[in-house]
């Protein structure tokens, strides 16, 4: 990036004169603020107050959008929700500033905006700060305000995180009555349905995210609601000193400890109920344990629950009365390896045995408790005519039981039963036509009734012969029924023969139909196949292109991330080196002025000495002046007076003409007041 103003550079945007202002702790440095998507410059108008000053937030070259200003023409409107002034911005286009522009192309699409005032939530993270209650509360009511007042207009701002959350409750510079004690930068990526999508969404920031969301990117009315929860915790608990020492670092959590239960959870979760309230941890452990982030409370519910905490309810520091042993093993209970609870301090007068039992039973709880936790949830769930998500919730669940144990198997029944719910099957035929056995039990009726009828006839001929003929007639009925009885068989077999034929014509068919049917499924089987190899070689080959493409995709868009890392690097070292340039000057003139001081003393102490040099020859004459008059206590207190003089610097004046010689004649009379001076 070519545009690096130096503090004091004068700009002209819409005709109003700003100048780069200086960074507070290195004054030859301009005041700028490095981000994911560019660098923030503050600018501070000549004729305005410092409260007035200007954001100029200049995009690396891959956030250059166009777009823009559609967005920033849409996010003026909410400029007057309180914390979200930033959205009051001004678009650097050619149209308007063309000339700025041609001077300086990285300002292309730039944004002015107000600058806020303050640290930022990192900042005080990272400094390890511990806050006053009263602090805590005020912070964490201001957050949940704007969430609230934003879920209210269908906003979120999906990459809410501590570097972006700012804090002009604690601003050093005197801001306007009714400022909002929490300010949120970094809007670009905002969700509203009026406007789009953004082409580049974040994944949301480390130790802010949730691992069981699609990390692909962040952009719904939803998405503030879990780093919200997390960020109003950190609030709350940063009044607490134990809190504060267990902080990750640039966040409380480490992005790997995110909705599991781990020491830090167990530890911020204990400080927010003993020092605010159940109804907090509830929402907290709502968010932290929720499935989706339409499950988390909404900031609604967060503001109402911290707004009912009144000024008597806000915890006093007091100093930890338990033993340091007590924390260390409740704090145990959120661990799952074995290194952690290795580590607990143990008291001197607790065995090893004792002590191993204890920890295991405090782990053992602290385990019950998640479990208890998933299982409420998931019959929730259930209730509420969400077998889906009933069902994850029990399978995740299911890895935190003991094989065997009756939890196990009530939780692998849930598993088994919604399985069956979301995929059943199709139900099978049961009952088999039964139409040919109703037709076999109709002809065997049938020809029953019919040799019946064929036995009945005879009878009745023979009952109404009563005649003198009886034996002629009996014998051409005999015969008749001999004729009958070989027509009847002649009759049935050639009809048993018609059936066998029948039947065995209808086998035959039935072969040949069985083998058709054979042949067709074989060969529709055939086909089948082959088109499935089609269509998987087909598959295969699309997919072969769509891998090509995005491995051409990715190396583009790895060499256009390592050219903007260059860039970084590059501007980085610029102001590395700029800061060392400075550093040296300033080092350089400290030096000077030492040595200007240094100088200074050594002449003034060489002046001193001459002057000494001249009392000390004026108080040996007057001594030697005395003496010979006969005052010899008068000379004694002009010796005193020279050898006082001359022993705060006897290496010098001992070097200086016949100071020496003077010296040793006033010790000699100073030790013998008979001694003459002599006269030098």
């Amino acid at each position: 990036m070519s545009f690096q103003p130096n503090p004091g550079d004068e700009l002209i945007i819409n005709g109003t004169a700003y100048v780069v202002g200086r960074h507070p702790a290195a004054p030859g440095l301009a005041y700028a603020q490095a981000g994911r998507q560019g660098i923030v410059y503050q600018l501070i108008a000549k004729n305005g107050a410092p409260h007035e000053a200007k954001a100029l937030k200049v995009f690396f070259p891959k956030f250059r959008i166009p777009a823009m200003v559609y967005q920033s023409e849409h996010m003026e409107t909410y400029g007057d929700i309180p914390g979200l002034q930033v959205c009051k911005r001004d678009v650097l286009t050619p149209e308007r500033n063309g000339s700025l522009i041609a001077e300086q192309p990285d300002l292309l699409y730039a944004v002015l905006m107000p600058w806020v005032h303050g640290m930022t939530w990192f900042d005080c993270l990272t400094d390890q700060r511990q806050l006053e209650a009263s602090d805590s509360l005020a912070l964490a009511r201001a957050l949940a305000g704007i969430g609230s007042a934003m879920e209210q207009k269908g906003l979120a701002h999906c990459d809410l995180s501590a570097p972006n959350v700012m804090l002009p409750f604690f601003s050093e510079v005197e801001l306007p009555e009714g400022t909002s004690a929490v300010e949120l930068v970094d809007v670009e990526q905002m969700y509203s349905t009026k406007m789009d999508r953004p082409d580049a969404l974040l994944a949301g920031s480390p130790g802010y995210a949730a691992h069981r969301t699609v990390h692909s990117g962040l952009w719904s009315a939803y998405a503030d609601r879990f780093a919200g929860a997390i960020i109003i915790g950190e609030m709350l608990g940063w009044s607490d000193r134990v809190v504060v020492d267990k902080a990750w670092g640039e966040s409380y959590f480490d992005q790997h400890e995110m909705q599991t239960p781990c020491e830090r959870y167990f530890i911020l979760r204990k400080s927010l109920e003993s020092r605010w309230g159940s109804k907090v941890v509830e929402l907290f452990s709502r968010a932290w344990d929720s499935q989706d982030l339409s499950s988390c409370p909404t900031f609604g519910e967060w503001l109402v629950v911290l707004n009912a905490v009144t000024e008597q309810e806000i915890p006093v520091e007091t100093i930890e009365t338990e033993p340091a042993v007590t924390e260390t093993i409740e704090s145990a209970a959120a661990g799952s390896s074995s290194e952690t609870v290795s580590s607990l301090a143990t008291p001197a007068p607790l065995k090893a045995e004792q002590a191993a039992l204890l920890n295991q039973d405090v782990l053992e709880q602290g385990e019950r408790g998640v479990t208890d936790k998933l299982f409420r949830q998931a019959r929730e769930l259930e209730q509420q005519n969400k077998p889906a998500a009933a069902l994850e919730v029990y399978r995740s669940l299911y890895h935190f039981v003991e094989d065997g144990s009756p939890l196990h198997v009530e939780v692998s029944a849930a598993i088994t039963g919604l399985e069956e719910q979301l995929n059943p099957k199709m139900p099978e035929q049961s009952e088999k036509s039964k139409a040919w056995y109703r037709s076999k039990m109709f002809i065997v009726t049938a020809s029953a009734a019919v040799v019946l009828l064929a036995a009945g006839i005879p009878t009745v001929s023979i009952l109404a012969d009563q005649s003198n003929q009886r034996q002629i007639e009996a014998t051409k009925q005999e015969e008749a029924l001999k004729a009958a009885k070989a027509a009847e068989e002649k009759l049935a077999a050639e009809q048993e023969a018609a059936q066998k034929s029948l039947t065995e014509k209808q086998r035959q068919e039935a072969e040949q139909q069985a083998k058709q049917q054979a042949l067709a499924a074989q060969k529709q089987q055939e086909e089948q196949k082959k088109q499935q190899a089609l269509i998987a070689q087909q598959v295969k080959y699309e997919a072969y292109l769509a891998q090509k493409e995005q491995n051409k995709q990715a190396a583009a868009k790895l060499a256009k991330q390592k050219a903007y890392d260059q860039q970084a690097k590059y501007e980085k070292y610029l102001a590395l080196k700029k800061e060392q340039e400075a550093r040296a000057a300033k080092e350089e003139a400290a030096r000077k002025a030492a040595a200007e001081a240094e100088q200074k003393r050594k002449d003034a102490i060489q002046a001193r000495n001459k002057e000494n040099v001249l009392q000390l020859i004026s108080l040996y004459n007057k001594a030697y002046a005395s003496q010979e008059g006969g005052s010899t206590a008068k000379a004694k207190s002009f010796a005193k007076r020279f050898r006082a003089l001359y022993d705060s610097n006897p290496s010098y004046y001992r070097s200086v003409g016949e100071v020496g010689y003077r010296a040793s004649s006033i010790y000699n009379f100073l030790g013998d007041t008979n001694f003459r001076l002599p006269k030098i």
